[in-house]
Parts: structure tokens; C-alpha cells; sequence
């Protein structure tokens, strides 16, 4: 079961390394017992480019010197006494104090705690406050150029004006890192050819997974799926055990209902054959389309789609996070099914009320509804 520790200065350290070295997200995800969705959502914040780190500027106080004057000031020792024992000047030890809380109440943590916070002073970035700029840059971003294109037109443009000019790199930032907030959405579209929702590392590779042919992308799904409006679209995968044992998962995107499926394996005719018999349970309202990983257990999807007349989808290699549904459930199965342990030994009977208890929790983004409840409303 994935731990839900903070991501703190730790372990965003080893996102870095490990994205710059190539390492998948799933793999990242491991080296920090989180789910792939964590690191997916915490890479796209930055746009996949690793914050600067600050640094203290070397002429200000540091925390020892801030430490000194709170014992200088507890021993009752003059400004000028514990300016001088510093080698500072004392009008600057004189300006910490009083805005601090002067000598009764100034205390080392706190003022530099304070300190570091004020000196966070982001300057305003140029296409969020040069107005003609931005809409020259968005303008061809509109006409599909390419960053390198903008930038070498507008210093052709603008030879001697330099508030006009903007650097490619700029540009891809911009698009990249949410926080920026400079362009809207359908601008990246525009931009990024590759559709990638953020920068790759020089040394990113993508899953190798086998060729599913006639595979229908997600991004052909439709737009009542994603937007859960409409029941009976589903999102499914295997969680392994140890002995390559496996239980298929799925859920219903609208109402978060499971279904578990004992599989004898993780062949594609073992897997479609499960999953077309319990799927075929279901009414006919509940058998719309059903969203599955890149992996080949499902390259029979064709026999699967004609046994249920239910639609088939495939995500993008290395994006579990585009059945996210399915990745959440999947993280709360593991209180059922430990990592390490073998799935071989339950019968599709137990798996039944795992599902049921799974089924009969309340739900924070079903206003703590429970599934079941949900599935049976929809039914109505």
C-alpha cells in the first residue's frame, strides 16, 4: 500500500535525479513508495524543469549570526558590542532588531525564517508585463510556429528594441510551468508538436511494450467519457502478485464501482476470457467502453470487444495516469493485497466481497456516497 508521506526536500531530490537519468515515472514512483499519478501531477506542476534552488546572498545575516545577537541581546551587550563581535556595522544589526521585535522579543529562528520569506521578490516575467509582446508571441504561436521561429523573427522585427525580444527557451517555459500562468491551454496544443504535457529528460526513453494492432487511442475516446456524464465506461488493469499471479481490476469511471476478475494469467486469452465472462454480467447500460494500459495481456481486445459489444481504448505508452480511476483503486486494493504476497490462492468468490467492502466504503468525491449507492441510482 502506497504511503501518503509528504513529498518532502528528500524525495524531490530523487524525482530529479532520476527523471534527468532517464528512469520512468513508474520507476521513480517505486524509489519513493508513491503512485505514478504523484509523480506525474508533481512533474507537470514544473513543467518537467527543476526549480532553481535559492541561496542565502552572501552579505546577509545568516542564521548563526542571527543566533549571536539573540545571546548578545539576552546578556543585555550593546548594539555596538555585537556589531563589532560580528564585524558588521551597527546600524545593520541595529535595523535586524527593530524589525524584529526589538530586543525583548527578538529571537534568532524566527527573524531568519522571516527574512528568507521576504527575500522571495519573483521579478514580473516580460511577456506578463510587455502586452504587445505577448500578443505578437501569441499570434504566431496560433499560426503553429515553432519557439526558435518566434524568436529569430522578432529580433529580425525588432533589431534595436530588446524589450521585444524572447528567447526560445522562454517560450517553452512558459508553456511548460503551470505557474506562469502566460498563455492559455489550447496554446500548448499549438506549440508542442509532440503533445507532451511537459519537458522529458535528454535520456527519457519510453516504455518498450508489444504492438497492439488496430489499438484505438484514448484520445479518440470520447468526450462524454471524460467527463463522466454518461455510466458504463470503465477503467481496467492487472495487479500482479508474486508467482506471476495476477487479479484484473476494473471501475466504472462515473460511479468508482470495482469489479475484480481472477485471472489464471497473464495471457491474453486467459485475461480476455475472465474479463468477457464478468463483464457480460452487467446490463447492457453498464457494457459502454472500457480503457486499458498499453501492456498485451489485452491484444486480443477484438474477441473482448465482440464477446461484450463494449468499445476498447488504449493509453499512451508510460501514462497510467490517463486511467487515473483505475490507478486510485488500485492503490486502496493493496490494503487487500499486500505487495509481495501471491494472488493465486483467491477464488473469484473472495475476490467478490473484496470488491463488495471496496464497493460499500464512502466516497469523499461521491459527496461520501458509496459506490454501490451511486451504481444502483444510476440503475434506476
Amino acid at each position: 500500500m502506497y504511503k501518503s508521506a509528504a513529498m518532502d526536500e528528500h524525495k524531490k531530490v530523487i524525482i530529479w535525479n532520476k527523471w534527468r537519468s532517464g528512469h520512468s515515472m513508474g520507476e521513480i514512483a517505486r524509489a519513493l513508495n508513491k503512485p505514478p499519478a504523484t509523480v506525474f501531477s508533481y512533474l507537470r506542476y514544473h513543467g518537467g524543469i527543476q526549480p532553481q534552488k535559492r541561496v542565502r546572498p552572501p552579505l546577509t545575516l545568516s542564521l548563526v549570526e542571527r543566533e549571536e545577537i539573540s545571546r548578545g541581546l539576552a546578556a543585555e551587550h550593546s548594539i555596538r558590542s555585537i556589531a563589532k563581535s560580528l564585524d558588521r556595522s551597527a546600524s545593520t544589526i541595529s535595523r535586524e532588531v527593530q524589525k524584529n521585535g526589538g530586543r525583548k522579543r527578538y529571537r534568532a529562528l524566527i527573524a531568519d525564517k522571516r527574512a528568507w520569506k521576504l527575500g522571495k521578490r519573483p521579478k514580473q516575467y516580460r511577456l506578463a508585463s510587455n502586452m504587445k509582446l505577448k500578443t505578437l508571441v501569441t499570434g504566431k504561436l496560433s499560426q503553429n510556429w515553432s519557439p526558435e521561429q518566434i524568436s529569430g523573427w522578432l529580433k529580425l522585427t525588432f533589431p534595436g528594441d530588446g524589450s521585444m525580444h524572447v528567447s526560445h527557451e522562454t517560450l517553452y517555459k512558459s508553456l511548460f510551468i503551470q505557474t506562469r500562468g502566460l498563455f492559455r491551454k489550447e496554446m500548448r496544443n499549438h506549440l508542442l508538436r509532440t503533445k507532451r504535457k511537459f519537458r522529458h529528460a535528454k535520456h527519457h526513453k519510453v516504455g518498450s511494450r508489444g504492438k497492439i494492432i488496430d489499438a484505438v487511442s484514448i484520445r479518440e475516446r470520447p468526450a462524454m467519457v471524460e467527463d463522466r456524464a454518461v455510466p458504463g465506461h470503465w477503467e481496467g488493469d492487472l495487479i500482479c502478485g508474486t508467482r506471476n499471479s495476477y487479479i484484473a481490476t476494473v471501475v466504472e469511471r462515473q460511479s468508482r464501482f470495482t469489479i475484480l476478475v481472477k485471472v489464471e494469467g497473464k495471457t491474453t486469452e486467459a485475461v480476455v476470457s475472465a474479463l468477457s465472462y464478468q463483464m457480460n454480467k452487467l446490463p447492457n447500460l453498464l457494457k459502454q467502453s472500457l480503457t486499458w494500459d498499453r501492456w498485451t495481456e489485452l491484444t486480443a481486445h477484438k474477441k473482448f470487444s465482440l464477446a461484450t459489444n463494449m468499445d476498447m481504448y488504449f493509453c499512451d505508452p508510460s501514462s497510467p495516469w490517463q486511467r487515473g480511476t483505475n490507478e486510485n483503486t488500485n492503490g486502496l486494493l493493496r490494503q487487500y493485497f499486500p505487495k509481495g504476497s501471491c494472488l493465486s490462492g483467491y477464488s473469484q468468490s473472495e475476490l467478490n466481497d473484496v470488491a463488495n467492502q471496496l464497493n460499500s466504503r464512502p466516497r469523499k468525491t461521491l459527496d461520501f456516497k458509496t459506490p454501490a449507492h451511486k451504481l444502483k441510482t444510476v440503475l434506476q
